[in-house]
């Protein structure tokens, strides 16, 4: 295959979606399997592969939703998520009208109050319409509504040249189902029905004729059902799903410290990044779990969720639980090379739609992922650490097994002791490091390289791994095995120094190619070797700095690729662009060398990049454009927001900056905490350790960074290094 082959197949499974998100303020709200990306007014108004609309199970349920009153478009007047139940707010009024009747209709004198969210396999709203004049007026209120049923990869581009088939829309006095069946012979179904009924019903459109006396409010209610009936009318339905939705958010916020601080912008960023991960965290049978992103990635993926819980562990130990767990579940048992799984892989994307039913994508259970599995093993030790909980680690340890005999036998492909991917099915994703897109890993003269790879990271995380598997042992009382795991994490060390650091480059290199070839490339890969310790002191140090230098930082962060390189491209996916969460595992690795000068620099440049953002939301990338006076980060057009691992980056920074451990039974201890310039002050309250918890300060007083305890309950043990 050619090299311009090879880039064209590797398109397969990209991101081809012909819509630029960006180019409108899109709202997102998610409940279970299901999630919507509305507009500002909340409706649903894309074109054909553009991503709005009401998905349940990565299948487009509703993909046309639109308010009009007399023909006519309301005027915004704001629109805002409500983090209490992950609802959209809409408040709208009328410009001027002509109902039905020739009759005038002054602009500004009915307000229209639009509440939105899903919840257990349906979408809800709840139109709220009050006239404000001193006269009684007459309007119509219109819903144009369409489902294409279209599967999330024909959205995202790819093309089928067959389809399901439609059923003809099934009107009744009080709404419309559609109904389609699937190529996977599933039949699908979009019912809505509403309070009051309608004064006419459509296939695709529905009018309420309105009359209001001066101050007179009206309230209707929608539901669309994507699940079994459960025989609940529409406002019954509402009410009982909107109290569900507060409680379940409130007892998710539970136990959970609160985080404030002498700047509110920052408190702003914590809380759009909490609301956001716990929006995306869905509840699965064995517990927690953080879905990837919305639109593209609304499903369980091994690394993106691993990474998540890893991001949030200080803060919410019960999201690694769940993900280890539900993982763990899902662990390969078997062969099967069309879906890259081999006996205790760890999965790496999950799908529940058509394409995937059908096998026109293999990502119904995926495995191609080669960081999923040993980042498993990590996360689990470092669970471990932060909560003592031995009850989880026997249920997991079998599985823990599994992964590393796995890495062991299958993640060292050519037995050279370093661990390389290198993909079984042709369909797959031909990268399989976090960077897997198709033309990610290069050499210094453009060339792809071949594999099996040998990533930088890889080897990083699976000397993570063998620690963790040593402290884990030895916490079962096996120490002859604790004795073995650490001598395999030195004995890679060792060599990882050796191969891995390139003097001249400055730096580790990317990867090793199937030849055993460095890719001499400068990428912020290279900074992930420090998050788990296998840098030696001095290579840390000059990864640091090299990772500083302008062709690596941009000013709003690292890019993944030094705009030296051969296929820099800031607007590209993986070579140039810039990733929260990959800039808050570096910046976590800066703050276990002790670099946390270096670390602020990284975390001030994100936290300055949100003030560009829509709600200050950190999206799963942005372009890796050089800062310029005046003008703030360019966005990537189809990122996605929110994004899992880039909403939990700054809790992860938070961390690092203080030099923060929180450790079983119940200590918190901070090694050279440092608070960054914007703040002088840092609030903790109900840190929780086991049994005990504590409200602290962190205050910056001159030069120097002081912890102070305002209360304790339990034995808390709080100490700091500088």
């Amino acid at each position: 295959m050619t090299e311009q082959e090879t880039i064209e197949a590797g398109y397969e499974h990209q991101i081809q979606s012909p819509s630029s998100i960006q180019e409108q303020e899109l709202r997102a709200v998610k409940h279970g399997d299901s999630f919507a990306l509305f507009d500002t007014h909340g409706d649903v108004v894309g074109t054909e592969k553009a991503p709005e609309g009401v998905y349940y199970r990565d299948m487009r349920q509703i993909s046309f939703w639109r308010l009009t009153l007399c023909g006519a478009y309301p005027l915004l007047l704001g629109s805002a998520l409500d983090d209490r139940v992950d609802a959209l707010i809409v408040d709208l009024t009328n410009p001027r009208l002509t109902n039905r009747q020739g009759q005038q209709i002054p602009p500004d004198v009915l307000h229209f109050s639009r509440v939105k969210f899903l919840y257990d396999g349906s979408a809800f709203e709840r139109l709220a319409v009050r006239n404000f004049d001193k006269r009684t007026h007459a309007f119509s209120i219109e819903l144009t509504l369409g489902a294409d049923f279209r599967d999330m990869f024909e959205v995202r581009g790819d093309s089928r040249p067959r389809r399901g088939a439609h059923a003809a829309p099934n009107c009744s006095a009080n709404g419309v189902e559609y109904t389609y069946t699937g190529l996977d012979e599933i039949e699908r179904q979009t019912a809505v029905s509403f309070a009051p009924e309608p004064d006419f019903v459509g296939a695709h459109k529905v009018r309420f004729d309105v009359t209001l006396a001066p101050g007179e409010r009206k309230v209707f209610y929608t539901r669309a059902r994507f699940d079994e009936d459960d025989g609940v009318e529409p406002m019954r339905a509402y009410l009982e799903a909107y109290r569900a939705l507060r409680r379940g958010r409130r007892e998710a916020l539970e136990g959970r410290p609160s985080i404030f601080s002498s700047n509110t912008s920052f408190d702003a960023m914590i809380a759009r990044s909490i609301a956001d991960v716990t929006t995306l965290t869905t509840q699965t049978p064995q517990g927690p779990a953080a879905y990837a992103g919305i639109p593209w990635y609304c499903t369980l993926f091994g690394r993106d969720s691993l990474i998540t819980a890893l991001e949030m562990l200080w803060y919410d130990p019960s999201l690694a639980q769940g993900t280890l767990l539900r993982l763990a579940e899902l662990q390969a048992q078997s062969d099967d090379s069309i879906a890259d799984a081999e006996p205790g892989k760890i999965l790496h994307e999950t799908r529940l739609n058509e394409m995937a039913n059908t096998g026109e994508v293999p990502f119904r259970h995926y495995y191609g992922s080669v960081d999923s599995t040993p980042l498993f093993v990590f996360l689990a030790g470092e669970y471990f650490r932060r909560t003592g909980d031995m009850q989880t680690v026997e249920r997991l340890w079998p599985h823990i097994e599994a992964a590393a005999d796995w890495i062991e036998r299958s993640g060292d492909r050519d037995g050279d002791g370093f661990f390389e991917y290198g993909r079984r099915n042709q369909d797959g994703l031909r990268n399989q490091g976090w960077k897997d897109s198709h033309d990610a890993i290069s050499h210094a003269d453009g060339r792809l390289a071949e594999g099996p790879i040998a990533l930088v990271e890889m080897q990083a995380y699976v000397y993570g791994a063998w620690n963790a598997l040593a402290e884990l042992s030895q916490a079962r009382g096996d120490e002859a095995a604790a004795k073995e795991w650490r001598a395999k994490a030195a004995d890679l060390k060792e060599r990882f120094a050796s191969t891995f650091f390139d003097a001249e480059l400055g730096c580790y290199i990317l990867a090793l190619d199937g030849e055993k070839k460095p890719c001499r490339v400068v990428s912020s890969n290279a900074g992930h070797a420090l998050l788990t310790g296998i840098a030696t002191t001095e290579h840390a140090q000059a990864v640091t700095d090299r990772l500083l230098e302008p062709d690596c930082f941009s000013g709003w962060g690292i890019r993944t690729l030094s705009r030296r390189e051969v296929r820099y491209n800031p607007m590209s996916y993986h070579n140039g662009s810039i990733w929260p969460h990959d800039n808050a595992l570096i910046v976590a690795g800066l703050s276990r060398y002790g670099l946390q000068t270096a670390a602020n620099k990284v975390f001030g440049a994100l936290f300055e990049a949100t003030f560009y953002f829509d709600q200050q939301r950190f999206p799963e990338l942005f372009c890796g454009f050089g800062r310029r006076h005046g003008r703030g980060p360019t966005l990537y057009p189809v990122a996605c927001a929110p994004q899992a691992w880039a909403s939990a980056a700054p809790m992860y920074m938070v961390q690092a900056v203080l030099g923060m451990s929180v450790c079983a039974p119940s200590a918190v201890h901070f090694a050279k905490p440092q608070l960054p310039p914007f703040l002088a002050r840092l609030a903790m309250n109900g840190l929780g350790c086991g049994e005990a918890n504590a409200d602290l300060d962190v205050q910056q007083l001159g030069p120097a960074t002081s912890v102070f305890v305002r209360r304790t309950e339990g034995d808390m043990d709080v100490a700091i290094a500088v």
